[in-house]
């Protein structure tokens, strides 16, 4: 299955890329720990089958200093022992933010209470503002069929602003 449309190299795609990526720095100066929003993106990224972008974010997870067991649990974050009571705050909104159409709900009470425990107001936005994001790259990379397992840490580092 070869990619529909190289969005990169397409001028305009390639101009609203930029974009997404600039939104994604702001994200990032923000005060959450370094690696939080490659899990919470990673996440999101694996519910909605995205190979890129599970590529992407498990790559830049590993050079931000994540343990290849963490990343591995991360599908199974309930069941597993190895993330923070914060880090599963964050994970939970990733999940219930991206099956929007699955639970009447939304993002329950109970997970915002607990990401409000865990993260102050900046942050918060932070993170509603990744899940929000990646979930918007997840449906370009499955609509265009950008497939996972050439992507090199850091490439997204060397785009202008």
């Amino acid at each position: 299955m070869e990619p529909r449309i190289n969005l990169m190299t397409n001028e305009l795609g390639a101009k609203i890329s930029k974009r997404f990526y600039n939104v994604g720095l702001a994200i990032r100066e923000s005060s959450l720990p370094r690696a939080l929003p490659e899990l919470v993106e990673l996440r999101a990224s694996q519910i909605n089958g995205c190979g890129w972008c599970v590529d992407v974010h498990t790559k830049e997870a590993a050079a931000a200093g994540e343990s290849a067991v963490r990343l591995s649990l991360v599908a199974a974050w309930r069941e597993s022992t190895v993330f923070t009571e914060a880090e599963r705050a964050a994970l939970a909104l990733a999940e219930e933010g991206t099956r929007l159409a699955d639970a009447h709900q939304g993002v329950s009470d109970e997970t915002w209470e607990q990401v409000r425990k865990h993260y102050d107001e900046d942050e918060i936005a932070a993170l509603v503002s990744l899940v929000a994001m990646i979930n918007a790259a997840n449906r370009l990379g499955v609509i265009t069929r950008m497939r996972g397992g050439s992507y090199d840490p850091g490439v997204f580092a060397t785009l202008e602003r």
